[in-house]
């Protein structure tokens, strides 16, 4: 039978601290990188948000399984 109460690892403690870490950008998008990001975005139809506002609605009210934890 496993120790469930066993303290975590070195690597699991710096997972986890990593995981909780602020997270940015390397750099700047370049100007191609840009360009391609717009002409992407003018082929998302405007229903997409509306979509997503409700799944998140939805889901904010999600219990038992699939839930997520705050």
């Amino acid at each position: 039978m496993s120790d469930d109460t066993a303290e975590p690892t070195v690597d699991a403690a710096a997972a986890d601290a990593d995981a909780h870490a602020a997270h940015v950008a390397d750099r700047p998008p370049t100007s191609d990188e840009e360009r391609t990001a717009e002409q992407v975005a003018k082929d998302v139809p405007d229903s997409a948000g509306e979509h997503f506002e409700e799944m998140a609605e939805i889901g904010a009210d999600v219990k038992g399984e699939g839930q997520i934890e705050p």
